[in-house]
């Protein structure tokens, strides 16, 4: 089971900061995310390392210590949930659903592969641990907002988190569920853009400027904070925290600026990453490269 921190615990600390030993555990998932990432991409020699590289941090912090999840249970009615708009990067958390007893550690070694339920987006259909089927870019945010209003309405205990790439900021549907949620006052919502700098046609900035970026989500109700969103320490201590509050009347908005690519450096200057397939040997100087890093 992963359960968030004890808030009265603390409320009695100030502070929400994981110890060096959370720390630790955190930055072997993250590895783990990364190297299975490469590992499943080679079974069906294509896909998105670089928009898995860019949240695998944050993929850690929430699935291992901030959301409140149930070992085997992925159907439990109290879990937080998880919507993402890119739904490129499932690649990097089916090897965390399996991991957390969610569907056998075997489904893994035929991803993509005719007759599995793991695909390149995540079918929440197929696959147990998904929340939502996502894939058309824009719609994340919406269906968290769905799953934040059955909250209030079932009074049920859970929190909604949302995770967007920086390039989805270009569809106007997120925007209108941003009013939506600010209006309806959507407290146990918390979105969170991995802001990357790239989308599939290049920068995104070039493709559509989306600065001020935490300005905006301001001036549209929500509580807004900035964070590395590689560094697990602040991730996790701001995701603890926003958790944990139950005295903000606004959704929550964490603009995470991240490294598209992160961890292999090749892919971080080179945008063509965004889909691709690496060759046996440049697999194994990726392979450890990640496993001398650290993060």
């Amino acid at each position: 089971m992963t359960l968030p921190p004890d808030a009265s615990a603390s409320a009695k600390t100030n502070s929400y900061a994981p110890d060096e030993a959370t720390i630790a555990r955190l930055r072997e998932k993250a590895k783990f995310i990364r190297l299975e990432t490469v590992r499943l991409i080679d079974i069906a020699k294509t896909g998105h390392y670089t928009s898995v590289f860019s949240a695998a941090e944050m993929f850690a912090a929430l699935y291992y210590d901030v959301m409140k999840l149930k070992q085997g249970k992925p159907k439990w009615d109290e879990r937080d949930r998880f919507t993402i708009g890119k739904g490129h990067a499932a690649v990097g958390m089916f090897p965390i659903f399996a991991d957390l007893g969610f569907f056998p550690r075997e489904w893994l070694d035929d991803y993509t592969r005719l007759g599995s339920p793991l695909g390149d987006h995540p079918d929440m259909r197929k696959v147990p641990g998904v929340d939502f089927s996502s894939g058309s870019i824009g719609h994340a945010l919406s269906n968290a907002i769905g799953m934040t209003l059955a909250q209030r309405w079932t009074g049920k205990d859970y929190k909604v988190f949302c995770m967007m790439g920086d390039g989805e900021m270009q569809e106007g549907q997120v925007w209108e569920a941003a009013l939506f949620a600010a209006q309806n006052k959507l407290r146990n919502l918390i979105a969170i853009i991995d802001r990357n700098g790239y989308q599939l046609d290049g920068k995104v900035d070039d493709v559509m400027n989306i600065e001020p970026l935490g300005d905006k989500w301001r001036a549209f109700g929500w509580d807004v904070h900035d964070v590395d969103g590689h560094d697990l320490a602040a991730v996790t201590e701001l995701l603890r925290r926003l958790r944990a509050d139950d005295t903000r009347m606004q959704p929550a908005c964490v603009v995470a600026r991240t490294i598209k690519g992160k961890g292999v450096s090749y892919m971080e200057t080179e945008p063509g990453w965004h889909l691709g397939w690496l060759d046996p040997s440049d697999a194994q100087d990726a392979i450890a490269e990640i496993n001398a890093k650290v993060i």
